[in-house]
């Protein structure tokens, strides 16, 4: 089946984009319909996040969020085997300036958790090499086809997390850019708790202690969807951090994604179960 599924998707990147969107678009809602467990979490993390919302908006939201992530799992077939011309010119590359004027320092580009994470991945890929880190799927074709893809423009390089952060450190104090995935909810011991969307939640501080040991600029990047392509946005590095505080550098990180995510509420990722690791004493919410 996972054959057959992805045959369908390299024959699906030859369409043109107006057409594979619409595609990746239905395929989304037959994710809401068939499968009620994303649909669940999705609702839920939406009625903590935005409890002022009704009802109807949240699953109008939760719709929105499945059929933009439908069309970007179905789209990441033109990351994997279309042309280098064809993908540079759908994704569209804002802010590489900010990039450049860190070169020969170490750098993370701080990636949230948006649909267009392989795009941005994979357009950044042609400019420079990076080091990122992966878990392993559970189905072994796909996981091969994944890390494929995601390695196939330049000399970048990825490492499991079952390899832990030395090779990471190591390549970021020569001067290698690392592509950081911190804001999934990996479990207690690796976490603290500091508000995301006012709801107190599991989060890797990462992000400030790699910059405290690695001296690194700060650059986030989210990569948009669009009507026709993606846009992968650079924003300058941050000031002033990391500081000796690493539960306010965190809370920092929490309110620069609520930020983005309020361009396009429904492109972060709500499957994932961001609050399953609750506070002592809390009960949980799925």
């Amino acid at each position: 089946m996972t054959r057959i599924f992805l045959f369908l998707m390299w024959l699906a990147q030859w369409l043109p984009m107006s057409l594979l969107a619409l595609l990746g678009k239905a395929l989304g809602r037959v994710l809401y319909v068939l499968v009620p467990e994303r649909r669940h979490v999705t609702l839920t993390n939406l009625g903590l996040c935005f409890p002022q919302m009704s009802e109807h908006e949240k699953s109008t939201l939760a719709i929105r969020h499945l059929t933009a992530f439908g069309r970007s799992f179905l789209e990441r077939g033109l990351c994997w085997w279309a042309s280098a011309q064809r993908f540079r010119r759908l994704v569209r590359l804002e802010g590489l300036e900010h990039l450049r004027a860190c070169a020969g320092q170490p750098v993370i580009l701080f990636a949230p958790h948006f649909v267009g994470l392989d795009m941005g991945w994979s357009r950044l890929c042609m400019e420079i090499d990076m080091i990122s880190m992966y878990s392993n799927q559970k189905n072994a074709v796909f996981n091969h086809h994944l890390r494929a893809g995601r390695l196939r423009f330049g000399r970048s390089v990825l490492v499991s997390r079952q390899e832990g952060l030395r090779p990471v450190v190591k390549a970021l104090k020569a001067g290698t850019p690392f592509y950081y995935l911190p804001d999934m909810d990996y479990g207690r011991d690796e976490s603290i708790f500091v508000p995301f969307f006012g709801v107190s939640t599991a989060t890797i501080p990462g992000l400030s202690r790699l910059a405290a040991m690695t001296g690194a600029k700060v650059l986030p990047v989210i990569t948009y969807m669009d009507a026709d392509g993606w846009t992968v946005r650079i924003a300058p590095p941050w000031e002033s951090f990391p500081t000796e505080d690493i539960e306010a550098d965190t809370r920092r990180m929490n309110a620069v994604i609520e930020g983005e995510i309020a361009n396009a509420p429904e492109q972060y990722l709500w499957m994932h179960k961001r609050f399953k690791t609750r506070p002592p004493g809390e009960k949980g919410v799925y």
